[in-house]
């Protein structure tokens, strides 16, 4: 009876914390020390005095290393890190984003998020939530949401990102300040099947030629008022 009893107790509370974890994604500590680092390395080459521009995000972002070589008439700040998911951007957000005082903010996540099971909607809250975090702190923001990109390795997943993607197209159009950055088209053949050409060896990074589609697509939006950039 004893044990029945402590198991009547304790069953709840873990499956309430079974929840939290279903609900919000995996633990973001487990980036605190790689946050640490990248913000150390962001610190010491950051202008307050000069407008900003931030890119954040997880892996697609990360490994976009010629950013700002490539944009130079702006100032460019790359928070991106590998594997998160829009709970741990959310979860970091002051440290990553808002502490830059950025004029506009690239956001690549959802990604992750959709290849580890989580639903469109769920997503989506979660970018909301971002959205309405930075609108509050910094109200003159203007944001760029980056379409889930297609790749080798997920696209047994297309479906579900292609859903995804229409209802973050929707969410951005309904905003002056916010616009939607279609990378998923772009790296399609004319056939709407995959260009495989353009990712590494591991099937979902891309390689030089697919970021120089990104490069097309954000050009006008990094250079233009999101009301006037090419929605």
């Amino acid at each position: 009876m004893a044990l029945k009893f402590h198991f009547v107790l304790i069953a709840p509370v873990f499956l309430f914390l079974l929840s939290v974890v279903e609900a919000r994604g995996q633990d973001p500590l487990r980036f605190k020390e790689e946050i640490r680092d990248l913000t150390a390395r962001q610190d010491s080459i950051w202008d307050p005095e000069r407008e900003t521009v931030v890119f954040t995000g997880s892996s697609s972002i990360r490994f976009w290393e010629d950013l700002q070589q490539t944009f130079p008439e702006v100032q460019i700040l790359n928070t991106g890190f590998g594997g998160s998911q829009a709970s741990d951007l959310l979860y970091y957000l002051d440290t990553l984003v808002l502490r830059y005082r950025p004029v506009k903010v690239f956001i690549y996540e959802g990604d992750n998020d959709l290849a580890e099971g989580k639903r469109p909607g769920q997503v989506l809250k979660t970018q909301k939530e971002i959205i309405d975090t930075i609108r509050e702190q910094r109200p003159g923001t203007e944001l760029v949401l980056i379409a889930a990109k297609p790749s080798i390795s997920r696209w047994q997943l297309r479906r579900k990102y292609r859903r995804y993607n229409r209802r973050l197209a929707r969410l951005a159009k309904g905003e002056t300040y916010l616009s939607f950055a279609d990378v998923w088209s772009p790296m399609l053949q004319e056939d709407r099947k995959l260009n495989r050409t353009l990712f590494i060896s591991d099937g979902l990074h891309m390689n030089e030629t697919g970021y120089e589609i990104w490069r097309e697509v954000m050009r006008p939006l990094l250079t233009n008022p999101i009301n006037t950039a090419i929605k």
